[in-house]
């Protein structure tokens, strides 16, 4: 990337914060946007072919960089960086908080859900509405505090809903790319012993691969050389109320508690079956 790119880029990435900030005005050197509309020509032949079709290159998004957060040298750093992100447009311009993570950045264990939500996004912290509250019941029953774990998400913004009021949608596969690099790099730092994945789309960004939820649901997976328990998201829950898959969840979670060698005691392993 030449200097001109990289001004422009730069500039780009001001204004997006400063919208985000609901700036809506801003004052501009005469001299410095003169030299934005003059940029260097290259004379070396184009790499790629969408450099040589400006339309093409235009209507497909641009790649996450693959060193996102690798600068940060803290995970204070990184989170910095995330609050600072605006590598969405759409997310950017719709969201009220950037919900990093929360809780033990030295957990052995660590949830990953889907995206905020309304509420997540309010309070720019992760799972703090109906699903929240039901996530916290189950690390309780586990013998856990929700300050002793780890939650985080694939998605640091609220997925936005243009023409909706209320309601949620799933990440798609470009904001997932787009901000997975950054959960990667928040478990290096946390390096975590276990992770659970909280749904399908979280078990697709951590392993990178299209999966039935039902069928990997229970089955230890391996992200990165760190076990992995795929389970249903809390959220699954509040819609279907039925014991056998609360018990489903629960077993799920005996198990991480068994490859933790947390102490399970027989009021615990006989949770949800039917009596």
């Amino acid at each position: 990337m030449n200097a001109y790119h990289q001004l422009l880029a730069a500039t780009v990435d001001y204004l997006h914060q400063q919208k985000a900030r609901g700036q809506r005005h801003v004052v501009v050197d005469p001299a410095k946007l003169a030299a934005l509309t003059q940029p260097e020509v290259s004379k070396r032949r184009p790499q790629n072919p969408s450099q040589t079709n400006p339309s093409k290159a235009a209507s497909q998004p641009a790649p996450a960089p693959s060193n996102v957060g690798a600068r940060a040298d803290s995970f204070e750093a990184l989170r910095e960086m995330v609050l600072a992100c605006t590598q969405c447009p759409n997310l950017v311009s719709s969201r009220k908080n950037v919900v990093f993570g929360v809780g033990n950045a030295s957990a052995d264990l660590m949830f990953v859900g889907e995206a905020p939500g309304a509420d997540e996004d309010n309070a720019g912290e992760p799972f703090v509405g109906k699903a929240g509250q039901l996530l916290t019941k189950i690390i309780e029953t586990m013998g856990l505090a929700r300050d002793q774990v780890y939650i985080a998400n694939i998605l640091k913004c609220r997925p936005d809903t243009p023409g909706k009021r209320f309601g949620n949608r799933p990440p798609t596969s470009e904001e997932m790319a787009t901000c997975s690099p950054w959960l990667h790099r928040q478990i290096e730092f946390i390096q975590p012993k276990i992770i659970v994945a909280l749904g399908k789309t979280a078990v697709e960004g951590l392993l990178e691969q299209q999966v039935a939820i039902t069928r990997f649901r229970g089955s230890w997976q391996t992200y990165r050389g760190i076990p992995l328990m795929p389970t249903f998201h809390p959220a699954y829950l509040l819609r279907n109320q039925a014991l056998t898959e609360k018990r489903k969840i629960w077993e799920d979670m005996l198990a991480v508690m068994d490859k933790l060698a947390l102490p399970v005691s027989e009021k615990q392993r006989g949770f949800f079956l039917p009596r």
